[in-house]
């Protein structure tokens, strides 16, 4: 069994998700989330907060390994500069428990869980929520980070039956 956190990140609002994966493929839901920072006083204080609440995440529920969102580039240069420093903060508080972060595009994600790049934000949601047996909705962020924890147990899984690691795979493509 591998628990697998997942990571959806933000300056507003970071989404948290956790599965477990069996052997089989077998996934279950372990823990999702929003981590909403949006009212601190100060933006290094909300990532402060995405630190120290991830940090407190991994101490509770221990996942072996961890995968975030790729930085894509916004219209707002400022928007994607502040998203860059929310994933950063993130990925901070992964690493400083030791484990290794694993990055994923938005359209990898999609692509796992629904099928399409390009599906729309309800589209994860329902498939995630069909995917780990979840009753009613879920809310988005908690939601990617499920999926993202979800692709990174598929890509996992792939690589581990083709036998390459990740970056000659992606070179593949």
């Amino acid at each position: 069994m591998t628990r697998i956190l997942g990571i959806d990140p933000g300056s507003q609002r970071t989404g948290v998700g956790i599965i477990d994966v069996d052997g089989a493929g077998k996934l279950t839901h372990v823990f999702h989330g929003a981590l909403v920072v949006a009212g601190e006083a100060t933006f290094p204080l909300r990532l402060k907060r995405i630190f120290d609440e991830l940090c407190d995440i991994i101490a509770a529920h221990q996942p072996a390994e961890c995968g975030i969102e790729r930085v894509f580039m916004a219209r707002n240069p400022d928007s994607a500069l502040k998203l860059g420093q929310a994933r950063g903060a993130a990925i901070c508080a992964v690493v400083s428990r030791g484990i290794a972060v694993h990055e994923y595009a938005a359209t990898e994600v999609k692509q796992s869980v629904v099928g399409s790049g390009r599906s729309d934000k309800t589209q994860v949601q329902h498939m995630i929520g069909v995917l780990l047996g979840l009753k009613g909705p879920l809310q988005a962020d908690a939601a990617d980070a499920l999926a993202i924890a979800v692709t990174h147990a598929h890509t996992r899984a792939s690589l581990a039956r083709v036998g390459i690691p990740r970056t000659a795979w992606r070179r593949r493509r």
